[in-house]
């Protein structure tokens, strides 16, 4: 429900006068978000616990008080005729839960996933439901499960749902638009509300109330059982609404009762003097939240065969608002909220405008004053000094710049005649690779050498710095003779050999000096095309990883650079590629007590999100990698992963911008098909390939493998888990090499999940940004760590989603 706004003076005369009152938000009948909620079909009732750390949903049902798995907070709930559904704190995830009349259980599904388009004004009917974006106000509604309206066009300041129906109040103008399965009595409400500019909206079984900009109570639909026929005493003094199928009830401002009318056998006599902060109706009964103690009582025909019976619910107090990371500066926070969010948030007021006569006149404005002259003067005394000083400056400055333009003449440092790699990026046309028939690259140019742009440094000391210069000097990179890296490796014998890179061929290797480094030598052959390619890539993982410093990316050591030679010396990842942990079987066993764990798999690939992330957003200026996949991701001594591989990478032309290099490169599988197909690049085809490397972790297939249930046909990693993670199957395709997930992991897996789907879709614009992934990630790895179990419980919370 959204605050009332103010009247503004479109009529000059009047003037009025606005009383605040400390109210919260609604909570409006059958179809409208609140704390608490009604599944009127099964008469369940459902409401967000309060002081609790994390604002959790109990129900009651049949006797019975039944928590709500995953044990996550919850900032508001609706109740349908058999479903109930509740958007997480936040308002990146919606969920929804199913009732089986014949049993007490409940069955769980993930309707919407999305961590940069949130949502709000939750309404649950009867067979829809719908929900608002935040900010934009753009309604999406799903039909029996399924997405089938969106009004792109239409912005909405609040939402509400009946019997096959829901109604909204437009940003702007603030009029009555309703839509649904039942056209006719969408059509009645919203006729009978045309030309009404109304501030709030409830919808009932086949009618809907709201309250007018001037506060007046205001009721359309079907009146068969006189549901429309409000008091006339109180029709300028309710604050929430509840409406059901025959009846509506209403909260009174004056002192917080509720007033009821329509169906003849719908009596209030039983709490007619209890205060009440909110109340949700069922088809034919009401629950409210008391003001005294927060507790919750129900009455009405539909809980008992005694029409005038109260009951009282077995629950906790519940919140009387949602807990908001806000200072609640409009109207005030709620009394008590520190208390009942438990120091995690605030309940906020809900401020409310009413018009009170006489209306009088506004009185006229002051005239204006008479244009203030200003007559220019002489900069004062002081001033005058200052500028003086500066021109002194400023001629220091300009024999300093002389002096350093005779120093680079003189030295030659202007011609290029040094060999430093530095912090200054050269341009890159183009990054072109072979990877033993799996990395492509569709081209037919490249650009020529860029060596006479990195010059050799005059100075044996600067050239030659041991012992550390990279740690020391991370702009520069150490330069080495051939002759040293074939001792660091044996003469670069097969058996020290450990990989393929973009280039050519890995080996480990031992420096004079004792240092352990992996040593990456370009492949040698005669042809021209061959060496071109090969320089290509040796300059651009050069050039990129002398400037680049961060714990998740593989540090450049030194590199050589001896007439057809081009090698590229690295710390050494000790405990090798993701890609081997999780596909080669002669390494099955080894690490596996290590990454065969859901917690370790988060952390992977939390660590390779930040690599990234930091080339989109922290490097200058920003790369894109080209090619991520797990064998460029690796691990070290301690476990902790790092983007390797830079010789596809390319500068990043913004993020407003695309980039269309000659011919698109990367690696069959982990390519994003936007950039393969239409040839245009972002730094969402990176996304794209971290999307894969998640799907991987979760479900230990390869990027293309042969699926065996389809006669050994090729599959992709993406075609395999999409379709599961999208229908809530997520089970079914997890590696059983790393067992269920844990009742504190099961959440974090989930997470995971959702968040690869939306990182492998196939428009860019669709995907999320690395920031947003990150946050994902390290929310995942915090569930991971949560003792107290705070999130959804294994297998059943995954399947039965």
């Amino acid at each position: 429900m959204t605050r009332l706004p103010l009247l503004t003076a479109a009529i000059p005369v009047l003037s009025f006068i606005a009383v605040v009152f400390p109210l919260l938000p609604a909570t409006l009948a059958l179809g409208s978000a609140s704390t608490l909620a009604v599944s009127y079909g099964s008469a369940t009732v459902c409401g967000i616990v309060a002081e609790q750390p994390t604002q959790r949903i109990l129900c009651f049902r049949r006797g019975q008080t039944i928590f709500i798995d995953p044990n996550i907070s919850f900032s508001v709930i609706s109740g349908g005729r058999d479903t109930f559904c509740g958007i997480r704190a936040g308002g990146y995830t919606l969920l929804c839960w199913d009732f089986d009349q014949n049993t007490a259980a409940f069955s769980r599904r993930r309707l919407y996933f999305n961590s940069t388009v949130l949502l709000e004004n939750l309404a649950v009917g009867a067979d829809q439901i719908c929900a608002t974006v935040v900010g934009a106000g753009n309604a999406t509604c799903w039909r029996d499960g399924n997405n089938s309206i969106g009004f792109s066009s239409l912005q909405f300041d609040s939402i509400s749902s009946g019997f096959g129906f829901s109604c909204g109040i437009l940003k702007g103008n603030q009029s009555v638009r309703c839509w649904g399965r039942n056209s006719s009595i969408a059509a009645l409400i919203e006729n009978g509300f045309r030309n009404i500019s109304m501030s709030t909206i409830v919808a009932g079984g086949f009618h809907a109330c709201g309250l007018n900009i001037s506060g007046g109570l205001v009721c359309r639909g079907n009146n068969d059982f006189g549901q429309l026929d409000f008091p006339s005493n109180s029709s300028r003094g309710f604050s929430e609404l509840a409406l059901g199928e025959r009846h509506s009830c209403g909260i009174l401002l004056s002192n917080r009762s509720v007033v009821c009318w329509g169906s003849s056998d719908f009596s209030v006599d039983s709490i007619r003097e209890t205060s009440f902060e909110l109340i949700s109706s069922g088809s034919d009964f009401v629950c409210g939240l008391t003001t005294s103690n927060f507790s919750v009582l129900c009455w009405g025909p539909g809980w008992s065969n005694d029409s005038s019976g109260l009951f009282s619910l077995p629950l906790p107090k519940i919140l009387p608002g949602p807990c908001v990371q806000s200072s609640c500066r409009d109207c005030g926070v709620y009394p008590l909220s520190q208390t009942l969010c438990s120091d995690s948030g605030n309940v906020c007021n809900r401020c409310l405008v009413t018009v009170s006569p006489p209306f009088l006149p506004i009185p006229p404005p002051p005239p204006s004053p008479p244009p203030m002259v200003v007559t220019p003067s002489p900069p004062p005394a002081a001033l005058r000094k200052g500028l003086l000083a500066f021109a002194i400056v400023g001629s220091v400055g300009a024999v300093a710049g002389i002096c350093t333009v005779v120093y680079c003449l003189w030295t030659g440092v202007c011609f290029g005649h040094k060999k430093i790699h530095n912090s200054v990026q050269p341009t890159i046309t183009r990054a072109a690779s072979s990877n033993g028939g799996t990395t492509t690259s569709n081209t037919n140019n490249s650009p020529p050498s860029r060596s006479s742009t990195i010059r050799r440094q005059g100075s044996r000391i600067m050239r030659r710095q041991r012992s550390g210069t990279s740690s020391k000097h991370a702009d520069r990179a150490e330069e080495f003779s051939l002759a040293e890296l074939a001792l660091a490796t044996n003469d670069f014998s097969h058996e020290n050999k450990i990989g393929e890179g973009s280039f050519g061929i890995v080996y480990r290797g031992k420096l004079s000096d004792g240092r352990e480094v992996a040593i990456k030598r370009g492949e040698t052959g005669p042809k021209t095309k061959k060496f071109q390619e090969k320089e290509s890539a040796f300059d651009s993982e050069l050039a990129f990883l002398s400037r680049l410093n961060h714990k998740h990316l593989v540090r450049l050591v030194g590199y050589c650079e001896e007439k057809d030679e081009r090698l590229l010396v690295y710390e050494y990842m000790k405990n090798g590629a993701l890609y081997n942990h999780l596909h080669d079987k002669t390494n099955s066993e080894k690490g596996s007590s290590v990454v065969n764990s859901w917690k370790m798999r988060i952390k992977i690939a939390l660590d390779a999100a930040r690599g990234i992330e930091y080339l989109h957003n922290y490097a200058v200026p920003p790369i894109i990698h080209r090619d991520i996949k797990s064998s460029n991701i690796l691990l070290d001594s301690n476990w902790t992963a790092r983007v390797s591989d830079f010789g596809l990478s390319l500068m990043s032309p913004g993020s407003d911008l695309d980039y269309r290099p000659m011919k698109a490169a990367g690696t069959v599988g982990y390519i994003d098909p936007e950039y393969y197909g239409l040839n245009v690049l972002t730094a969402k085809s990176d996304v794209y390939g971290l999307g894969v490397v998640l799907l991987e972790l979760l479900t230990g297939k390869r990027a293309i493998f042969k699926d065996d249930e389809q006669g050994g046909t090729l599959v992709s990693v993406v075609d395999f888990a999409v379709p599961a993670i999208t229908i809530g199957e997520l089970g079914k395709i997890l590696d059983p090499r790393v067992g269920p997930p844990q009742m504190n992991e099961a959440e974090a897996v989930e997470l995971v999940a959702y968040t690869a789907m939306h990182c492998v879709r196939l428009e860019g614009k669709d995907r999320p940004t690395m920031i947003d992934i990150v946050v994902n990630l390290e929310r995942a790895l915090n569930l991971c760590d949560d003792s107290h179990g705070n999130s959804s419980s294994g297998g059943i919370s995954i399947v039965s989603e």
